[in-house]
């Protein structure tokens, strides 16, 4: 009884530590005794095997059909009906019967089968369970260990599993020891047979500041203050755009921290050198190129072609070098991170490109005969510059600027068309 007891105890511990149905375990018993049994005796005979989920009793019974007497045949399938009347005094030819099997003779070859098969299957079992729970945790951060180093690539202990950080997915520059812990988002896991499934981490993906965030920063993790978009250079510059759902809670200052005690852990992890600027989304796209350019000051914003998505950004002159950075990396993320091209261009340029703009415009209507500077000069600085476009106006179109007469107008029309 004890043994009964043991085995139903062995079920129940197996389903729980190592996730595999007490039902399939005993089917793989079942399946194992019946085995056994044919290597015992041979083949051609016909079992079954059952093992009692409420008692753990197992028993084996061979599969007999009754034929008359003297018409025996094989002893391992058929089975007198006087002999089989002894058994059971109601049974008659053609019925089957199930005769008790001594179970002694053949259960160490059984338990043997069985144990392999269980091995076998909790191994698997535990692939499966890996993979279903890396699986579901792909795009989440997760901590290691520095395990080993393989071909540049970085073996990280995950207590359960092992993990692989590739060089593609490293942040440039950064050196680890053994024994390290670090953090990494999961970026893919791969099913395997017969090994642990592949889980591949990343320290370059936009993810890993997303959680960062979440694990550092309260609002982001209740959803107060939402991240809309981050974008990277990783190891150089990333750019975070945050809106807050109360308009009580700065999303800015939230994630800042006082004095940057929120956002200094998250560059640190990051290893310390890679700059994070926090920019206030707005559906208001002026606005967010604005905050996109951060931390350069920005005069104006110019869209040039809202279905190119092409802006103009002005800044201070002294504020070039912030607004494009280092090897461009500002500006490059900005437009990234707004889906905008953007030119930045300081106020001595901007002054220059309309000079130069101005002297060709200038160039082309001196050309036109009969036009003093004057007239030059009024039609520039109202944006009649196209000679073509002169030629369809009408003297009305033009006595509206001022210090242009009825005659003047009709001399610059017929200069246009005689051009």
């Amino acid at each position: 009884m004890a043994d009964k007891k043991e085995l139903l105890s062995a079920l129940e511990q197996l389903e729980k530590d190592k996730n595999i149905k007490k039902e399939d375990i005993v089917s793989i018993i079942e399946n194992a005794l019946v085995s056994a049994y044919k290597k015992h005796v041979g083949k051609n005979v016909n079992v079954v095997a059952k093992v009692d989920l409420e008692t753990g009793e197992m028993t084996t019974q061979a599969l007999k059909t009754v034929v008359k007497d003297g018409e025996l045949e094989n002893s391992l399938l058929q089975i007198s009906l006087s002999e089989a009347q002894k058994i059971d005094h109601l049974v008659k030819e053609g019925d089957t019967v199930k005769i008790l099997l001594n179970t002694q003779d053949f259960a160490r070859i059984a338990a043997q089968t069985a144990k392999n098969v269980i091995v076998q299957r909790i191994r698997e079992a535990e692939r499966n369970s890996l993979y279903e729970e890396m699986k579901d945790k792909v795009g989440q951060i997760i901590s290691g260990d520095i395990y080993r180093f393989a071909n540049k690539s970085i073996v990280i202990d995950l207590g359960r599993s092992e993990a692989i950080l590739p060089i593609t997915e490293q942040i440039p520059k950064e050196k680890f020891n053994i024994g390290q812990r670090i953090k990494a988002v999961i970026v893919s896991v791969k099913k395997n047979i017969n090994k642990a499934p592949s889980t591949i981490l990343s320290r370059k993906s936009p993810e890993l500041i997303k959680k960062l965030f979440e694990l550092e920063v309260p609002e982001v993790y209740e959803k107060i203050v939402e991240i809309k978009d981050v974008v990277r250079d990783p190891g150089m510059r990333a750019k975070v755009a945050v809106i807050s759902n109360n308009q009580k809670v700065d999303p800015v200052g939230a994630c800042v921290g006082v004095k940057g005690a929120r956002i200094r852990p998250i560059i640190d992890e990051l290893g310390g050198n890679e700059r994070i600027d926090l920019i206030a989304y707005s559906d208001n796209i002026v606005k967010y190129i604005t905050n996109a350019i951060t931390p350069a000051k920005v005069l104006a914003v110019n869209l040039i072609s809202e279905s190119e998505k092409k802006a103009e950004v002005l800044v201070e002159d002294d504020m070039l070098s912030l607004a494009i950075g280092k090897n461009g990396h500002n500006v490059r993320l900005a437009a990234k991170l707004t889906g905008w091209h953007i030119d930045v261009h300081s106020e001595s340029q901007k002054k220059q490109e309309n000079e130069l703009k101005v002297e060709r415009q200038t160039a082309a209507l001196e050309k036109l005969k009969g036009l003093g500077d004057k007239t030059i000069l009024i039609l520039v600085q109202a944006g009649f510059t196209d000679i073509e476009k002169l030629k369809t106006l009408t003297v009305d179109d033009l006595t509206t600027l001022p210090g242009i007469g009825q005659k003047t107008a009709e001399k610059i029309i017929e200069a246009a068309k005689n051009s």
